[in-house]
């Protein structure tokens, strides 16, 4: 049995998350002051108490998120023995790359929110509110090409592109306001249906290359080490371990397309993996998982519960 870590990204976030980590265990506790600390700032009592829209900000919801994901698995190694090199590989969705990057050592858990505080605050900047709209267009007609097509018409209006390749039936474009407008009426001709997405900015499209510009700047002067096992990234859906194309592609991944379903159908294919265990907030990687290689177990670990009964498989 081939094991990979997963990591979620924006949207999983929830006041309350990773309280009862916390609780239980001393570990998490750790991680959560870790983070407090490196931003100067009591997140750890955001993410319990709320209120949710200051949690959902991205510069927020980006580091919290990552705090939940290391307190998992910090308490897998302290309390369970259980270490990443257990994972044959390690993939995270957006920034959960970052997360992912921080759990196999490749980025210190301060540098890291660090980071994603910055690149929360970047990508917030990089586009006016009102300016930027992001649709999922889902449904079982639903693939790349078809979302494509639907961004190719948004694209004669303004820019538009696919941002993320969730799964077959789901898949999401970012872009101009009105050029998603115009793409989501293109979807709905073309038998998808299309959800706007209440979002901040139009992430993961070529209007983030000036978050992607300070991102640069930043991520040049970050320590970043070879990982403990491979990372998937984002924008090649394929694994490596070297630290300057870690950093050249969380660069690229600011504009770049998510390209998820490539990365889960790597990993279950070329890369052997038949076991999925998604650490962090929620469940949505773990649904994906299932929908893009059925074969796979696919298992969200968040609750002390979930992490002993994880632990006693291996």
């Amino acid at each position: 049995m081939s094991l990979a870590f997963i990591f979620p990204g924006q949207g999983s976030q929830a006041v309350g998350m990773g309280a009862e980590l916390a609780d239980a265990f001393a570990a998490a506790r750790d991680v959560f002051e870790e983070v407090d600390e490196a931003l100067g700032q009591k997140l750890s009592r955001l993410m319990r108490e709320g209120p949710e829209d200051q949690l959902t900000l991205t510069e927020n919801a980006q580091p919290a998120l990552m705090a939940v994901s290391l307190a998992v698995m910090r308490t897998l190694e302290r309390e369970f023995g259980v270490g990443v090199e257990k994972a044959a590989f390690v993939a995270g969705h957006s920034l959960g790359e970052y997360s992912a990057l921080a759990a196999a050592g490749a980025i210190s858990l301060a540098e890291t929110a660090r980071l994603l505080k910055l690149r929360g605050q970047a990508m917030q900047r990089a586009v006016p509110v009102g300016e930027g709209a992001m649709a999922s267009l889902i449904g079982p007609k639903t693939d790349v090409a078809l979302a494509e097509e639907a961004a190719a018409a948004g694209a004669k209006v303004g820019v538009c592109v696919v941002a993320n390749d969730n799964n077959q039936g789901n898949v999401v474009i970012s872009g101009a306001k009105a050029a998603v407008d115009a793409a989501i009426e293109a979807a709905k001709a073309l038998g998808a249906r299309a959800i706007p997405l209440n979002v901040s900015a139009p992430f993961h499209c070529p209007l983030m290359q000036p978050a992607a510009d300070e991102m640069a700047q930043a991520l040049a002067a970050a320590t970043i080490l070879a990982p403990r096992a491979p990372v998937v990234a984002n924008v090649t859906a394929r694994p490596t371990n070297d630290p300057e194309a870690i950093r050249r592609l969380l660069v690229e991944q600011v504009t770049g397309r998510v390209r998820w379903r490539e990365s889960v159908l790597w990993l279950a294919n070329e890369g052997g993996v038949t076991r999925f265990a998604e650490a962090g907030a929620g469940k949505v990687l773990s649904g994906m998982v299932k929908r893009i290689a059925p074969d796979a177990e696919a298992s969200p670990l968040n609750s002390p519960a979930d992490l002993e009964a994880f632990a006693r498989t291996l």
